[in-house]
């Protein structure tokens, strides 16, 4: 699937944890996720089809995942998200791979949408 194709369609997920080596364990025997390290703090997965990540955290408190979509247009999307009532709790910043921020809905959900341009 090209970039284009992808636009505007959930392209990651990110959940907390509070013991990465047992998230892998567990993740890798029951679905056979495959991990990637990037650090003690966090690893990737990929699961065949969707790829994510687990973070570190000192507890899972509820909120669930953080679901990130992918975009090719950044700055236009952030503006839509504005436009349309959202609300940016985390202005556009860097990371390795690409750019991104969080937004929460209007009930108050929050997402965050990346891009690799």
């Amino acid at each position: 699937m090209s970039q284009a194709e992808q636009d505007r369609r959930m392209d990651y997920i990110e959940f907390r944890t509070t013991d990465i080596d047992e998230t892998k364990r567990f993740y890798s025997e029951v679905f056979g996720w495959e991990f990637t390290d990037y650090g003690p703090e966090y690893t990737s997965f990929s699961d065949g089809r969707l790829a994510g990540g687990f973070s570190a955290a000192p507890e899972v408190t509820a909120g669930g995942p953080l679901v990130v979509i992918y975009s090719t247009r950044l700055p236009e999307i952030e503006a839509r998200v504005r436009d349309k009532g959202g609300q940016i709790v985390r202005e556009i910043f860097d990371f390795p791979g690409g750019r991104r921020f969080h937004f929460t809905d209007p009930s108050g959900n929050e997402l965050a949408v990346w891009s690799d341009q």
